[in-house]
């Protein structure tokens, strides 16, 4: 009897350094080197340029907090998937696959191979007609890498994660110690339009992957005491050093260049601060660092149509259920996120597709949110392994912020939203023929 309990239960074995490692390390990425020259287009000026960073950090921070108590009550392997599906049924749990299918998980790929067309074809002078070459060439080469063994993406994911934290380091360092720039003068340059929700939209893809955190509530050794530990200390860290890399760039160069450098504008400042040696070095670090989001999220987003089709969730889930007979990989499904994501890539730029994305995840976010009163009531009279502290203000913020954030991207982008929003809705009759077609072959 207890050898089969303890079967059923994850192994506590997850500290705090582990934890907290996994914080950070699935939060910080890409956003934080692409996203500044964005965030200050769309906020007007660098105060609330900063404001912006601040307010996407504590939205992270409530959400993170509040999905914790969730995932510390279904510690199951699958994440918001089947944290949906767990506390509102299957349908909520495939329509919020479907999307990360379809959606969330190519237009985050897409936004990430084209950063890395974008900082290679800035590096060695290109023409920019390289550029989304270059994109496609990195997702169809991590592709092949991910199909041949996981053991190949974790080499790419360690080397990553290391390599990430040098110019974010550097930058802040020599940025604030050397910068001659004037944080608060306002800039030269006048906003296409002005939109602070877009601006805090940004900084949410900077701040994304916070999702994984209560995925592991299950496997910490007191996760009612170590959780909110962790997570406030590393998405308020992870708050501050971006608090920090955007202080430090608005030192070095004028707002104008930021919002005119783009995704450039990281690899610029380095240039300045370390001469064209060390901006070159800067700038291999942040590609470096990019790579590794991107290896992350093709090995991690293709395990969802994987795991829907072995439910037979999907269309053709016969083949997107495959795993290599050599490797062991769902080369499949690693294979049709990475076609999406190309298509992606054909058809829009790096930050629209990341602004896509983040809309189309806080759609299921906010169900995700509202879970906690759900699963309290369900649950009402039993002990929690995990309770979100000033309960319930804490999710409150979370839901609140969430639909600032949808409503914010509906009027920044109303195509995009709608369109994310109409994919969504295509799920709905794939779902009733495929639960149909399963029970006319029962």
């Amino acid at each position: 009897m207890n050898a089969e309990h303890n079967s059923n239960h994850l192994k506590r074995d997850i500290g705090f350094i582990t934890a907290l490692s996994i914080v950070i390390g699935t939060v910080i990425g890409s956003g934080v080197f692409m996203k500044p020259g964005e965030v200050l287009a769309s906020s007007g000026n660098a105060k609330m340029a900063l404001f912006a960073w601040l307010l996407g950090g504590l939205i992270t921070l409530a959400s993170g907090l509040t999905v914790a108590e969730v995932g510390a009550q279904i510690p199951k392997t699958g994440g918001l998937y089947i944290y949906l599906e767990e506390t509102y049924g299957k349908f909520w749990g495939y329509l919020c696959g479907w999307v990360q299918t379809v959606v969330y998980g190519p237009a985050v790929i897409a936004a990430l191979g084209l950063y890395l067309g974008s900082l290679i074809v800035h590096l060695f002078g290109l023409d920019e007609s390289w550029l989304k070459g270059i994109g496609i060439g990195f997702v169809v080469l991590l592709m092949l890498v991910n199909i041949t063994g996981t053991k190949y993406g974790g080499w790419v994911q360690n080397i990553s994660t290391a390599a990430k934290l040098i110019p974010i380091v550097l930058i802040i360092i020599f940025g604030l110690w050397k910068g001659e720039q004037s944080i608060f003068t306002p800039g030269a340059f006048e906003p296409e339009e002005f939109s602070f929700g877009a601006a805090v939209l940004a900084t949410l893809f900077a701040y994304d992957g916070w999702i994984l955190v209560g995925s592991v509530a299950g496997e910490m050794k007191n996760p009612t005491r170590l959780l909110p530990k962790v997570i406030f200390i590393g998405l308020a860290g992870v708050t501050v050093v971006y608090l920090l890399v955007n202080m430090a760039l608005l030192y070095v160069l004028p707002a104008e260049d930021i919002v005119k450098l783009g995704e450039n504008a990281a690899s610029t400042a380095a240039t300045t601060l370390f001469g064209d040696f060390g901006g070159i070095l800067i700038t291999i670090g942040i590609i470096i660092s990019i790579f590794g989001c991107l290896n992350g999220k093709m090995m991690a987003f293709p395990r969802i149509p994987y795991a829907m089709a072995k439910n037979g969730q999907l269309p053709f889930s016969k083949g997107l259920g495959k795993v290599h007979p050599k490797f062991h990989t769902p080369y499949v499904s690693i294979i049709s996120q990475a076609a999406i994501a190309t298509v992606f890539m054909l058809i829009s730029d790096p930050n629209r597709l990341s602004d896509i994305s983040v809309f189309s995840i806080y759609l299921f976010y906010i169900f995700a949110f509202f879970a906690v009163f759900t699963l309290r009531r369900r649950n009402s009279g039993k002990e929690r392994p995990y309770s979100v502290p000033l309960y319930p203000l804490v999710p409150l913020v979370a839901i609140v912020g969430s639909i600032y954030i949808i409503v914010s991207m509906l009027r920044h982008d109303p195509v995009g939203g709608l369109g994310a929003i109409f994919i969504m809705v295509i799920g709905l009759p794939v779902y009733y023929f495929l639960k149909r077609r399963a029970t006319d072959q029962v």
